[in-house]
Order: structure tokens, then C-alpha cells, then sequence
């Protein structure tokens, strides 16, 4: 079979940033590829995500509910409200308590008056099983039904594309890390397509689902529809190609494995807790790591609730991740961030160096 990698352009499917720069309230966007779609990871000040971008969000992970955290709440739901809408929401123990607080700061007598109707499904996370209550606009966000349990495995989102696994950490309260792990990665090669005579269109689309609902497994002779560039450009009467989805997957596409986004804040550096966090971020193409303090500085006020840049380094090198990005940092560093960049890439060089 030929190799496609020279010929192919990898693209992710999906695409992280902070949302703020290293001293700003935590807040992770990532987008999806081609997809009116989003998640957010932390809910802090979220005022310059613009509401296009806001309102593509479909799921929010929220690691624990300080304010720094979870202000930007309040920002997502001014813009979702009156909208049809469906928002996901999960966060550690004591989650569902603090958005009822949210939620019945403001009076809903109004509601009724909107024509669409936003929905609002939370899920709290405990050691051994999940929380889901809902709440809709349409009852003034009151739960008119007892909350639901669930089974907790660690997954908390789980699509034919991929999945979001969390671990419970400490910092002093429960506080969730998150994983977001693409089940593998589908590269279209364009060179082949034109080789074949076959236009980019909505059928890739198609065709990249029926690979992920596992239909070239469960049967690899299955027949695709595929139109031809003479269809696309109008020249020619339309006209459809029958492929074996098998053989269809091998002349065009190439399968690779999944990008994982790990995302951690606000830890105490243990034993457990780096483990746990180890754990979760193993392997990861990028990890976002929060890096309050200087090494040095580690028994100041309030560091024993963070992570200094080298314990972040250590972390990073232990679990093998690719990347890795720092951010939360101590207002006492402006100006300074280069050092703890310093830092956690030395600590990550010497964990590396130790190990092999």
C-alpha cells in the first residue's frame, strides 16, 4: 500500500487556546474543525472571547468553583439565554449547589415569554458516581425532577469521535483535570482524491463518520457514493461512484492516532496528586498546566495550593507529553514570566536526562 505522509496535510481536528494570557483568570477554548462547535475548559473571564465564539459552546468543564473559575457563567448564560439551546455542564462535588446559587440570583418571572428554550445539563463528579440534574429556562431553571445517578468510570463525555476523561484532584477542595482524547485521526490526501477524479465536499463528512461508527470494521464491504469532479463542476451530468468503503479508506485516507489535550489547574503537589494528574496526561500531544509559583517561593502565602514551575516541569516529563503550556501565574512574576518557562522546561530536560 502507498504511503501517504508525503502527499498528505495533517490538520487537527480541533484547536486549543487560553483564553486569557498567563496571569488572567483560567479559561481553555478549543474549536473543532469544520464544526459550529466548542468546549471550554474552566469558566473565568471570558469577556474577549467574542459571542460567536461563545455561542458555539456546547460543553463546559469546570475544575472547582473559585471565582477566578467560574465568573464567566454568568457571561455564557446572558448569551445563551433565550436561545434553543442545550449547554452541558461538569464539575466536581458541590457543583449543581453553586449553579442553583447562580441561577437563583436573578428572577425569571419573564421566561415564559421566549419562544426558544435553553436547557442546561449539569453533571457533578464524586469519587464513585456522577450527579445530573436539569435545569430549563422554560422553569424559571427550578429542578422539577429528583437528580439522577450515574455510574462514574471516568469518562464524562463519550462521542464516535472521541472522549473527555477526568481525574479528581486536591486543592484543599475536589478539583477536576480533564483529558480530551480524539478516538484517532482521519488525514484526507487532496493529491489522491484528484487522481481518482473525486471532489472535496459534504461527503468527506460522511465518509469520516462511517469510519468512526466502526462501519469499515463491521463491514468493510459496505458500498459509499462518491461524486465525481465532473458533478462538481457542472460540466458534466451529475454522476456517482460506487466505492467499497475498504478500498476507499486505503486509496484516500490515512488513519493516525487521535491528538489528546490535557488540561490541569489549581493542584497541591503530593504523591497522589501528581500521580492522578501523571495519569490523565500521559502521552499528551499538549498539556496546559497551571504554574503559580517559583520553585523557590514554594512556602509563600497560598503556594502550597499550586504548582511551582518545576514540580509543572516534572509533571510534563513524567507523563511523556509533547507540549506543554504554562499559565495562572502569580501576579508577584510580571514581567518575569521567562523564569518560570525556564523553570519547568529545566526540571522537564532533568527528568528526561534522569530517565533515560
Amino acid at each position: 500500500m502507498r504511503n501517504l505522509k508525503d502527499d498528505v496535510t495533517m490538520r487537527p481536528s480541533f484547536y486549543s487556546r487560553l483564553v486569557n494570557g498567563p496571569f488572567g483568570d483560567p479559561a481553555l477554548y478549543v474549536s473543532f474543525l469544520f464544526e459550529k462547535q466548542a468546549m471550554l475548559f474552566d469558566l473565568g473571564d471570558i469577556s474577549v472571547l467574542s459571542s460567536r465564539d461563545i455561542l458555539k459552546t456546547d460543553h463546559v468543564f469546570i475544575t472547582h468553583t473559585h471565582i477566578d473559575h467560574f465568573i464567566g457563567f454568568d457571561r455564557l448564560l446572558r448569551l445563551f439565554l433565550g436561545r434553543n439551546k442545550t449547554l452541558y455542564i461538569y464539575g466536581p462535588a458541590g457543583i449543581l449547589k453553586n449553579l442553583e446559587g447562580k441561577l437563583a440570583a436573578y428572577a425569571w418571572n419573564l421566561v415564559n415569554h421566549y419562544d426558544d428554550a435553553l436547557v442546561l445539563i449539569a453533571t457533578e463528579v464524586h469519587p464513585t458516581h456522577l450527579i445530573e440534574q436539569r435545569y430549563a429556562c422554560s422553569d424559571r431553571f427550578l429542578p422539577t425532577h429528583l437528580p439522577v445517578r450515574r455510574a462514574y468510570n471516568e469518562i464524562l463525555l463519550q462521542t464516535p469521535t472521541l472522549t473527555v476523561k477526568t481525574a479528581i484532584l486536591d486543592h484543599g477542595i475536589p478539583c477536576l483535570g480533564f483529558a480530551l482524547k480524539e478516538r484517532f485521526h482521519v488525514n484526507i490526501n487532496k493529491e489522491r482524491l484528484q487522481t481518482h477524479g473525486l471532489v472535496v465536499g459534504p461527503w468527506l463528512k460522511t465518509f469520516k463518520q462511517a469510519l468512526f461508527d466502526n462501519l469499515n470494521i463491521e463491514n468493510p464491504e459496505m458500498i459509499f457514493d462518491v461524486p465525481t469532479a465532473g458533478a462538481a463542476s457542472g460540466s458534466e451530468p451529475p454522476t456517482i461512484r460506487q466505492w467499497k468503503l475498504s478500498d476507499l479508506t486505503r486509496e484516500i485516507a490515512m488513519i493516525t492516532p487521535g491528538q489528546k489535550i490535557v488540561y490541569i489547574a489549581d493542584i497541591i503537589y503530593h504523591p497522589l496528586n501528581a500521580a492522578k494528574a501523571v495519569a490523565l496526561a500521559q502521552d499528551a500531544d499538549v498539556m496546559f498546566i497551571e504554574s503559580a509559583f517559583l520553585e523557590k517561593d514554594r512556602e509563600v502565602r497560598g503556594a502550597r495550593y499550586h504548582l511551582t514551575a518545576k514540580q509543572a516541569g516534572t509533571m510534563a516529563a513524567s507523563a511523556r507529553v509533547k507540549n506543554f503550556t504554562l499559565f495562572h501565574f502569580s501576579p508577584r512574576y510580571r514581567g518575569m514570566e521567562q523564569l518560570l518557562t525556564d523553570e519547568a522546561n529545566e526540571a522537564m530536560l532533568k527528568h528526561l536526562a534522569v530517565e533515560s
